[in-house]
């Protein structure tokens, strides 16, 4: 930056200002406003206009909207609702005679029959032991002796209630089974 005589300058690093007399070597010499002359680097320097611009720089903005800028953004909430693990879990018993023994060899199909019901009453006792609101036996459409089977045995307990399972996503051979939850127990 060039300074010419008779310009007015502020002093950085000091709080003073004053105008520029003249130059010795490679200073810039200033008179204070209190008539004192002092001898300057030109990096120490910055001419008033600067300042000024400076400040109507600053001035056309409002210090709320500085301040608004400055803000951090409010953050985002990834708060889940909350659920009960009893209600998000949900017991599906596939009663497919293939996935309740390594081999069906030697199973009359009576056999089979009992075995499947033996595994209702037992998980259906497991789940109302384990105070869970619902239980979906997979069984498949078959002749229906099955779920004729269920459906029989299912009616013989209290407080409960059944009806066919989600058909998207089970199919026809799906029985759902509410347990209704004593708050006594």
């Amino acid at each position: 930056m060039t300074f010419n005589i008779g310009d007015k300058v502020s002093v950085l690093d000091d709080d003073f200002t004053g105008v520029v007399v003249g130059f010795q070597k490679d200073q810039i010499l200033i008179e204070t406003e209190d008539g004192f002359k002092m001898a300057y680097a030109a990096n120490e320097l910055i001419k008033e206009q600067n300042i000024s611009d400076l400040n109507s720089f600053t001035s056309n903005q409002s210090i709320s909207q500085v301040l608004k800028e400055k803000e951090l953004p409010p953050k985002r909430s990834f708060a889940k609702e909350k659920k009960s693990r009893k209600d998000e879990f949900v017991l599906e018993v596939d009663l497919h005679i293939e996935k309740l023994v390594p081999s069906k060899r030697g199973m009359s199909n009576f056999d089979i029959l009992n075995l499947q019901m033996e595994t209702v009453k037992r998980q259906l006792d497991f789940a109302i032991r384990n105070r869970m609101p619902k239980v979906v036996f997979i069984h498949g459409v078959g002749e229906g002796v099955l779920k004729a089977e269920l459906d029989f045995l299912l009616g013989r307990y209290d407080g409960i209630s059944f009806q066919d399972a989600n058909y998207q996503k089970y199919g026809l051979g799906a029985t759902e089974v509410y347990i209704k939850q004593n708050p006594n127990r």
